[in-house]
């Protein structure tokens, strides 16, 4: 694959380049190790709003790069349907058993709402979680759990026993009803009673008709065999931040089960990854969310050390501008959020992609946006981050209109269509892939 993504659809913006790209050399030298020795696995991590949690651009840029570079898996899952919402189409989720659920969007309170973004949990066990890879790309050897303090809460299983249990059952004769009969007698002759033929037979009244046959369960027993199937427990490892196992053959399906020592089941996320060299890249998003969302829950960023990133990139400003929050205001934010992210992960390659253009809920040019995108470049030489300008390659403030008119953006004016979040995806693509491209150059 070239440095630019070859799709008749895609008709790249003159100029698109990622702006201070000099802050993301130790991403591009591991790269370049990759590409010449192909034994390292680069992790990056897009952590953003409701234009991320649908996975439609970050799956774009996913294939992109792994296209490129290899594919090392498909990182941070998340079971968005048992949480009620919407995600990623790659893989799909479902329980015997109702969860309870929490986005960081909401007031702060003592739920595990961390790595996600979303708080999952169950307070009894009972449950069986299955997942299923929808795409044969993502088949996984190996699955780390993530959960509060790396507590053990979950035993995963990719098969089931039957076990046969001996024991007795009622025999059950048979009746034909006499004309004259009646229900009482016929309990008489068996010494039981008239309910048990009632229950026996779904009666609802004492009524019974000649020539009708009867169940009859009477007091003898004779011996019946059981069946019961369960799960069988996989050999779990762990670590300091998930607990995981390792298959020798990809798998495409597990189910997450209570572990027999835990009295409580919370979830934060589930990290997939297969035997190869290249790219993990693991997409955050959480319908709704800001900044500030993000930052009032010190968990998400603990957790983060989980997924060991080599790069991040940031997508958010879009509901803050629907806030009406000053540039100055955001700003504060976004500085607090990487100083977060560099608490727990050091000096680390950061991305931040500005919000694409939109409307205001009156259908007035969103200038919030506008004056975020200028705010995030003026300071991201001094900030140390790199910036690929979204809001100016789809055209800004005067270009909203040619998007609608391209089928790109949604009947909200904003959030995007199908195609218009893998337009976004390709040409961040083709940005960052021309600044490794000169990287490489310059060395």
């Amino acid at each position: 694959m070239s440095s630019k993504i070859e799709s008749a659809a895609i008709e790249p913006y003159a100029g698109n380049h990622i702006y201070n790209a000099k802050v993301l050399e130790n991403v591009f030298k591991k790269l370049q190790e990759n590409e010449s020795q192909s034994n390292q696995k680069i992790k990056i991590v897009h952590i953003g709003d409701s234009h991320i949690q649908g996975d439609l651009m970050t799956n774009e840029i996913r294939k992109n790069l792994q296209k490129k570079f290899g594919n090392a898996g498909r990182g941070l899952v998340f079971p968005y349907q048992l949480a009620k919402t919407n995600g990623s189409y790659n893989e799909r989720f479902s329980s015997n058993r109702t969860w309870q659920s929490y986005r960081n969007i909401y007031p702060t309170k003592n739920n595990p709402v961390g790595l996600s973004g979303i708080g999952l949990w169950r307070d009894d066990a009972g449950f069986a979680v299955q997942m299923n890879i929808k795409d044969a790309a993502y088949k996984f050897n190996s699955i780390h759990i993530i959960t509060p303090q790396n507590q053990n809460m979950f035993d995963l299983a990719i098969s089931s026993q039957t076990n046969i249990i001996q024991g007795t059952e009622r025999k059950v004769v048979t009746h034909k009803i006499k004309k004259g009969e009646v229900i009482s007698t016929i309990a008489d002759k068996y010494n039981i009673s008239v309910a048990e033929i009632k229950r026996a037979n779904q009666l609802k009244s004492d009524n019974i008709r000649a020539g009708r046959t009867l169940k009859i369960p009477t007091n003898e027993t004779k011996p019946r065999n059981f069946k019961s199937s369960e799960f069988v427990p996989l050999n779990l490892e762990s670590d300091s931040f998930s607990h995981y196992y390792k298959s020798e053959k990809p798998l495409d399906k597990i189910y997450l089960i209570p572990n027999k020592n835990a009295s409580k089941y919370e979830l934060n996320g589930i990290v997939l990854e297969r035997d190869a060299s290249g790219v993990t890249y693991s997409g955050i998003g959480v319908n709704g969310a800001k900044f500030s969302d993000y930052n009032k829950y010190p968990l998400f960023f603990e957790q983060l050390k989980a997924l060991h990133p080599d790069l991040f990139v940031f997508s958010l400003g879009t509901n803050e501008s629907y806030d009406h929050m000053e540039a100055s205001g955001y700003i504060k934010q976004l500085r607090q959020f990487i100083k977060n992210i560099k608490e727990q992960n050091g000096n680390i390659s950061i991305i931040v992609m500005t919000p694409p253009p939109s409307l205001l809920k009156a259908r007035k040019p969103n200038v919030y946006v506008q004056d975020y995108a200028k705010s995030i470049i003026e300071i991201a030489e001094t900030d140390g981050f790199a910036v690929w300008d979204l809001y100016d390659e789809f055209g800004g403030m005067n270009g909203i209109q040619n998007l609608k008119t391209e089928k790109l953006i949604g009947p909200d004016w904003v959030h995007y269509s199908k195609k218009g979040y893998e337009k976004q995806g390709n040409l961040f693509t083709e940005a960052f892939l021309k600044a490794y491209d000169n990287f490489k150059l310059r060395k």
